[in-house]
């Protein structure tokens, strides 16, 4: 029934193809459109007294990931999305064609198994089953169980295996899923709109960063997938509504490594009549209630190695203490990496965010903060710049250094600058990566980790 040990993958292939002309050849659909899979393996386990007591048959559905046993006893481990199950396969119960089916199952295939729950003597909760049927007949082989899927880069080109075989993977994604919803969930509550703004725009703007380009054949004109749907936000601030966020896909044609990724989700909120300062301690609480709900509730976690406490209220520190007066993003980054527990690290350069608003008594700085956790940067915020002339000034001045060759400076965007002549009110805007806070709170040690399917470089298929 099983692979054979020391067999090639292609002979393994070819083994399986007959198996499947085999079940076709008994009248069997090896590919049937449906299941009537009436319980997860969870809820079996979860519900085995009153389940064993009942006697009522169930049906479970799932994947075969163990196979124990052969001739007229098999006891197979089925694996669906919330746990695994033995069935117990006894020939006396199933008729001959299921009998026969049961020879030509592999590791991976899919099966339904219909009958009542019972535990072993060993104590294990089984199903015993009085019917069986495939589901889908797998052509490739399973990686071995021990060995497993620990090349790197055929985890991340091959994440459906990874996925497959390492729990600890797919629990990461389950994480992420509750970032994201914890955060929706608190925006929402606090009367934000979640909408929508375009990816495909005329000018990459909203962000210091080179975008990708690509062509609009409808329109016949060359467009930029977004780098932060920042303009648009507060377009529509312009436009009367208050508070309003975005999960957007944003995209830079920069370089990879551990922390940074050309294609990323972000985060932005813009919330009228609110300053960083605000912004602050409502970031605070929101980092508490995303920590607690993927953490049991608890504040205390470990990430790289050191033990964090979100319980305390977040320290805070000026750019301007932590590079020591030196104003570069270089010198911001080398300082960041000695922070640990949260810390805001706030008042900027005016010269490195063109977008945020001068502080009233500096003009040499600006309204800001960043959020700096375990050393590593995770979100930006501040106080809107809303002065169209002030605006257009700084427009001006990243066109300069455009012209001097930095390619990731920003474009100056008429539009924009037309919007908020119609004004704009006073506003907070506040960006967050939503990959690195992944990353950061799983303990991975790339982004490739928490990216269902990164981009790789095209390998050669496998024949």
């Amino acid at each position: 029934m099983n692979d054979k040990l020391g067999a090639t993958e292609k002979d393994l292939i070819k083994n399986r193809k007959i198996k499947l002309q085999n079940i076709e050849k008994m009248g069997i659909d090896p590919y049937p459109s449906e299941s009537h899979k009436s319980i997860s393996c969870k809820e079996i386990l979860d519900q085995s007294d009153e389940l064993i007591k009942s006697k009522r048959e169930q049906i479970i559905a799932g994947r075969i990931i163990a196979i124990r046993g052969h001739g007229k006893l098999c006891f197979v481990d089925v694996k669906d999305e919330s746990g695994k199950i033995q069935a117990v396969l006894k020939a006396d119960n199933l008729n001959e064609n299921e009998t026969k089916l049961v020879s030509l199952l592999d590791l991976g295939d899919f099966i339904e198994v219909a009958g009542p729950v019972f535990a072993t003597n060993a104590g294990e909760i089984s199903i015993e089953s009085k019917s069986l049927k495939i589901l889908t007949k797998t052509l490739r082989p399973m990686p071995e169980k021990h060995g497993g899927l620990k090349d790197q880069e055929t985890r991340f080109r091959e994440r459906y295996v990874d996925l497959l075989v390492n729990d600890e993977v797919k629990e990461k994604f389950y994480i992420r899923s509750k970032i994201v919803q914890t955060t929706r969930d608190f925006l929402l509550e606090n009367g934000f709109l979640e909408v929508e703004t375009p990816i495909l725009q005329s000018i990459a703007g909203g962000a210091t960063a080179k975008p990708f380009q690509t062509h609009y054949n409808a329109y016949d004109r060359d467009v930029f997938l977004r780098v932060a749907p920042e303009l648009y936000l507060k377009r529509l601030i312009v436009g009367g509504f208050e508070k309003v966020f975005e999960f957007a896909k944003c995209f830079r044609n920069e370089g990879v490594d551990a922390s940074h990724n050309p294609e990323f989700t972000n985060l932005e909120f813009y919330w009228a009549y609110a300053d960083y300062e605000k912004l602050m301690n409502f970031t605070e609480e929101l980092l508490k209630k995303i920590v607690s709900a993927i953490n049991n509730g608890k504040l205390e976690m470990e990430i790289g190695g050191q033990s964090i406490d979100f319980s305390k209220k977040f320290e805070r520190v000026t750019f301007d203490k932590l590079t020591n007066g030196e104003n570069t993003d270089r010198a911001f980054k080398e300082g960041a990496k000695k922070l640990i527990q949260p810390t805001f690290v706030t008042n900027h350069p005016t010269e490195l965010i063109p977008l945020a608003k001068k502080n009233k008594e500096n003009d040499k700085i600006v309204d800001t903060f960043q959020l700096v956790i375990g050393g590593i940067e995770l979100l930006k915020a501040f106080s809107e710049l809303n002065d169209p002339l002030d605006q257009r000034k700084r427009f001006e001045d990243q066109m300069e250094l455009r012209e001097k060759g930095d390619e990731e400076a920003q474009i100056l965007d008429e539009d924009f600058l037309k919007a908020i002549e119609y004004g704009m009110p006073p506003t907070a805007g506040w960006g967050m990566g939503i990959d690195r806070l992944t990353k950061v709170l799983t303990n991975s040690v790339t982004l490739r980790d928490i990216l269902f399917f990164p981009y790789m470089r095209p390998d050669q298929p496998q024949k």
